[in-house]
């Protein structure tokens, strides 16, 4: 039934969309050739100035640009029309770093989509950038994401009427359990590990004492991280960042000044005229030499040109939840992955793989694919994994047999454990007047319904294939880490560690980022400066580019309160869709922390 609903909305979908494909393509293939640029036409005056909006959705592998996106956009006042990726953000910033036209950056707006681990990482190529060549920065406020890439500026500007952000860290996880059971519906548990937390959103109606325990102590590396990260650029102790933290939350622009957080107030005018002087303009002039980083990423420059090789570096992205099958949009397919690693294994010119995981798991077959596959890969070629944001349970199983594991300090990582999540709608039924009967061969031949509870003796046997993929999953991190199985079994119980902390534990290698994964897998594959580098380009036929943009693929940037609620609860729903494991058994993370 729910595959009907699905295919019968989308057959509906489609026919609205083949009729709006006249108007709409003309429109949009009009907006596009109007926004495009020619790489043959972009000219570069010396002292341009590079620009960098950061009111981008900013992903971590390079999306193919959507042509309908500003119509999108247009017509429902919502969504982004641009997107930048992590990669190409810091590939820009290098490559002015080296181009003599390019005198300064300029920043401005507020981050979305980006998470710390990626923060990170850009932040290194801003401080590459400002090492040659200086930085402003202009806003009407500043939030702690943003801070974690303007903080460090040559010039830091605040509107009068702005505010920063430094309020701590929070996680407000959503609870659905006493909802379920108003309605009916009832949601059995297996599961093996005190912080395996993921199913509590489904059961309960709060955090348990496990969950409360390890969020906290994540949380607080996290904000520690954020702390040194900023007192660094903004020339300020730990303790007094914790301090405007529990006293203010947020600062006004001139206790912001007061305290450092910020070099200057000024008006957006007033930041307009610095920036004409620097391009070698007037005031009277009504701008200055200036160049997006979008733009500019289509620029040609000397001594910048891609590294040209037979020997390859594939870089990969398994970005998602992880799911049976090939997945969709935002989600990791263990089929879909498996088969491309299987692809560049057999590619002789492929010397290396770099994985970069930014998941919190999911479907633990899908994992077990995927890992099967780079086990397979190790054994011809190196593999090194570079965790994002989120490297959790399934996120984790698919990385702990490479050659190395680089993280982030603040990346969240661990969360070694698996669960069951059975739902059943006996009472939600019954409350309408649909009942079931039951007719069977096997005591277990019903023991995948959901018109009742499972019985004591299914939910045992369940309880046995849980426990066994957990024994498989502790030995598979001690074989691969080199760890003992019994000190595995400690560090895990489902519990989720950030990068800093896995580090002591044995659970990643080293602190870095992708472009350090990428010297290391250059190092191991021993091919010294003759190597190129591959990064994933995902290609899309105009038709799924049109339903894509049709559907309002992007959500609000600044959106408000209600809208974050919003966002929060079709999230969690999203989520659920994602259980698809042929045996119903999952190693994922806890629920989404939702982190403020």
């Amino acid at each position: 039934m729910k595959d009907f609903f699905k295919f019968f909305f989308a057959s509906i979908l489609a026919i609205l969309t083949l009729g709006l494909m006249t108007v709409c393509g003309i429109v949009a293939v009009g907006v596009a050739a109007g926004s495009s640029d020619d790489k043959a036409d972009i000219k570069i005056k010396n002292k341009t100035v590079l620009v960098f909006n950061m009111d981008t959705n900013i992903t971590e592998a390079s999306q193919e640009d959507d042509p309908f996106a500003d119509l999108t956009s247009r017509f429902t006042g919502q969504g982004n029309s641009k997107s930048l990726s992590m990669t190409d953000i810091i590939k820009g910033l290098d490559k002015a770093e080296k181009d003599e036209r390019i005198s300064a950056l300029y920043m401005k707006g507020n981050l979305s989509g980006a998470g710390p681990a990626a923060l990170t990482e850009i932040r290194q190529a801003l401080i590459r950038f400002k090492a040659k060549k200086p930085i402003y920065a202009f806003n009407v406020g500043w939030s702690k994401a943003d801070l974690m890439l303007v903080a460090g500026a040559t010039r830091l500007y605040l509107d009068p009427m702005g505010s920063i952000d430094v309020n701590g860290l929070a996680a407000e996880p959503m609870f659905y359990g006493d909802a379920f059971k108003k309605y009916g519906i009832d949601v059995q548990v297996t599961r093996v590990g005190k912080y395996k937390s993921a199913v509590e959103p489904f059961t309960t109606n709060r955090m348990s004492e496990p969950s409360r325990e390890q969020t906290t102590k994540l949380l607080t590396d996290l904000w520690s991280e954020w702390k040194i990260a900023i007192g660094a650029d903004r020339k300020i102790q730990p303790d007094q960042i914790q301090t405007m933290a529990d006293e203010k939350g947020f600062l006004f622009a001139t206790e912001a000044k007061f305290m450092g957080m910020i070099d200057e107030i000024k008006e957006d005018n007033e930041v307009l005229n610095e920036l004409k002087k620097l391009s070698g303009k007037k005031e009277s002039d009504k701008t200055f030499n200036q160049i997006s980083l979008q733009r500019y990423l289509k620029v040609d420059v000397d001594g910048a040109a891609p590294r040209s090789s037979k020997n390859r570096i594939a870089v990969v992205f398994a970005e998602g939840t992880i799911v049976d099958g090939n997945g969709s949009d935002g989600e990791i397919g263990g089929e879909y992955l498996s088969r491309e690693l299987r692809r560049l294994r057999l590619d002789s010119a492929v010397k290396a793989i770099v994985l970069r995981v930014n998941s919190p798991g999911g479907s633990a077959y899908a994992s077990e694919l995927i890992q099967r596959e780079l086990v397979l890969v190790k054994k011809e070629k190196p593999v090194v994994v570079s965790m994002g944001y989120v490297a959790a349970s399934g996120g984790y199983w698919i990385s702990t047999y490479a050659n190395r594991i680089f993280a982030q300090p603040n990346t969240i990582t661990g969360s070694i454990g698996v669960f069951g999540l059975f739902p059943s709608v006996k009472g939600l039924a019954n409350s309408v007047g649909i009942t079931w009967d039951e007719v069977k061969t096997a005591n277990f031949a019903a023991i995948e319904t959901t018109s009742r509870p499972k019985t004591p003796a299914e939910l045992a046997r369940i309880q046995v294939a849980i426990d066994k993929i957990y024994e498989d999953f502790i030995q598979k991190v001690a074989e691969g880490r080199r760890l003992k199985p019994e000190f595995v079994q400690e560090i895990a119980q489902g519990r989720v560690w950030s990068g800093k902390e896995a580090i002591k534990l044995g659970l990643v290698d080293e602190l870095g980022g992708l472009g350090q994964a990428i010297d290391h897998a250059v190092l191991i594959a021993k091919l010294g400066n003759d190597y190129q580098i591959d990064y994933p380009k995902p290609a899309q036929g105009v038709v799924e580019q049109i339903l894509e943009s049709l559907g309002g693929k992007d959500d609000p940037i600044g959106s408000g309160n209600m809208n974050a609620l919003a966002q929060q609860i079709r999230n969690q729903f999203n989520w659920f869709n994602t259980l698809n494991d042929p045996n119903g058994i999952y190693a994922r993370m806890p629920y989404d922390l939702n982190i403020k």
